[in-house]
């Protein structure tokens, strides 16, 4: 028995069971800087099988970093709905324009150079230099702490084991084909080195695994207590025009869901709302609209990664060219608008509810 893991084993595996996907090179070629960026900046926070069918959009759209960093932002931000956390389309944005005026479409190939660039963090930037660029880089992700806690049974939890899970995986971390090693730690960790029920029978590294050996691999990594989540409240003015038109505006750039559009809504706080006191923050006076407001039965619910939000849906028709804050769009061109994922359900609820 090995107490000691190979990378070449590992690697071996990987040879043989490496999980096809459109941003991976075949074996033996040099991988696109771009597509691997791409697509670790879509991988935050998701799942693969979720940034599968964005991936093939956004490169069937934006072959090239060139061809994206053209691209208006409104429609990067339109092809990113559904993905959250829409700073990193303006950032990914704003990296493709970085890279294609200032570096004439080539990715610096370093992890120094690279966490230059906009919406590149620590991780994002040694994945990119290891898979892209062939460059020895720590790369961590929930899959490869994941697969380090388990290896040698690290039983403090998170954050606090961090430093020790990113030592441990750079001891571990191969000179020789850096970007297949990373690419292989993580897929061990998406297919077979689990959260629930890992297949230990079949993994490459199971004689080495301290935590397999111990019998508690299905208890790491540890889990720290998550503090419960607030739920805060909002009223969102569904506002009808006589040509059918539903009244939007955008959102600041800065802060949650910037320069998005949205249904005009109130601000979220804790406690409800009452239409008396969101009367002040309704788009339009009384004397624009043909009735007054009305709740609508139901609501919306969303969840943000720090708290739950709750809205109430208003709606109203308005008169004859009335003047808002915003800009009235046809109801059949609502897809074409930047709306994220919780403005879409807000149309669904109104839709749904007959307005």
């Amino acid at each position: 028995m090995s107490d000691v893991p190979s990378p070449h084993r590992l690697l071996a595996w990987y040879d043989r069971d490496r999980r096809v996907l459109p941003w991976r090179a075949p074996p033996g070629e040099a991988a696109d800087p771009y597509r691997v960026w791409l697509s670790e900046v879509m991988l935050q926070q998701t799942t693969v099988a979720a940034v599968l069918p964005y991936f093939q959009a956004f490169v069937g759209r934006w072959p090239s970093v060139e061809a994206l960093a053209a691209a208006p932002v409104e429609d990067v931000m339109q092809a990113w709905a559904g993905l959250g956390y829409y700073a990193r389309a303006r950032n990914l944005h704003q990296c493709a324009r970085t890279v294609a005026e200032w570096r004439h479409g080539r990715f610096p190939a370093d992890e120094a150079g690279l966490r230059q660039l906009p919406g590149i963090g620590e991780y994002t930037a040694a994945a990119i230099a290891a898979i892209a660029f062939g460059r020895p880089a720590v790369v961590m992700d929930g899959n490869v702490e994941r697969v380090m806690a388990r290896l040698y049974a690290v039983t403090d939890p998170p954050p606090r084991a961090k430093p020790t899970l990113k030592a441990l995986a750079a001891a571990l971390t191969p000179s020789d084909r850096p970007g297949d090693y990373a690419q292989a730690v993580m897929d061990l960790g998406a297919t077979i080195c689990t959260p629930r029920k890992p297949a230990c029978g079949i993994c490459p590294w199971m004689e080495s695994c301290q935590a397999r050996r111990a019998g508690i691999e299905a208890d790491l990594p540890a889990r720290a207590a998550k503090p419960e989540r607030p739920t805060r409240r909002g009223i969102a003015f569904w506002t009808v025009s006589r040509a059918g038109e539903v009244l939007l505006r955008r959102r600041p750039p800065k802060g949650l869901l910037g320069g998005m559009m949205e249904v005009p809504g109130t601000e979220w706080r804790d406690e409800p709302w009452s239409l008396a006191d969101a009367g002040a923050e309704a788009p339009l006076p009384r004397s624009a609209l043909l009735a007054d407001w009305r709740l609508l039965p139901g609501g919306v619910r969303h969840t943000f990664t720090h708290f739950h939000l709750e809205l109430t849906v208003a709606t109203a028709r308005a008169t004859a060219g009335a003047a808002a804050r915003g800009s009235w769009c046809p109801l059949d061109r609502l897809v074409e608008q930047a709306l994220p994922t919780l403005m879409r359900k807000v149309v669904s609820h109104a839709l749904a509810k007959g307005y």
